[in-house]
């Protein structure tokens, strides 16, 4: 695993030493930021089910101000802290040990909003639809979030749900899709 572009670009990263976390493959990484634009001016990035913190990491080499990762396992947590270190971005980051709802919910509390969101849980153990509706109900995007699904191929996410319309949905490798969201337009007339 390394960081694909930006700042960053070439680095390598450590990947979480266990068989619970299943890394986002460099391929889908590119492929994944070439969907959602491959830089960015600023902004705030969530990664839940952040695993060794690829995503968020690849997010703050394009150009993201700040991220913050969440993930349930200590091994995770690990070498998220390794890898921000290895590249000097503990200031750009906040890190945190606990469950994906209740990290929507202390988001909501503080008030954060977020430009970018990474949904990849374990595959078929975590509903999307439930995460699109914790991050409608503490209020965490704007019209201009980009919400990010990393799912198995063979599982369909809704075209609508909780106040978010699916733009874009890709298969690579045949098992592995990535799915956009962002904010309902309100419709005028």
């Amino acid at each position: 695993m390394r960081v694909i572009a930006g700042t960053y670009k070439g680095h390598r990263l450590q990947a979480v030493p266990n068989k619970l976390t299943r890394p986002t493959t460099d391929k889908v990484k590119e492929a994944l930021f070439q969907m959602i634009g491959p830089f960015f001016s600023g902004g705030n990035c969530l990664d839940l089910f952040a695993g060794s913190g690829g995503l968020g990491i690849e997010a703050l080499s394009r150009g993201i101000d700040h991220s913050i990762f969440v993930d349930q396992q200590p091994k995770a947590i690990q070498t998220i802290y390794t890898n921000l270190k290895t590249l000097d971005l503990e200031g750009s980051a906040e890190v945190f040990r606990t469950d994906a709802f209740r990290a929507l919910k202390a988001a909501g509390k503080r008030g954060l909003l977020f430009d970018l969101v990474f949904l990849d849980p374990p595959y078929q153990k975590v509903s999307y639809e439930k995460l699109l509706e914790g991050l409608q109900t503490f209020q965490l995007t704007t019209e201009k979030t980009i919400i990010v699904c990393e799912h198995e191929a063979r599982q369909a996410l809704p075209d609508e749900h909780a106040g978010f319309n699916k733009v874009k949905s890709e298969t690579y490798g045949g098992t592995t899709a990535v799915t956009l969201y962002k904010k309902e337009e309100e419709r005028n007339g």
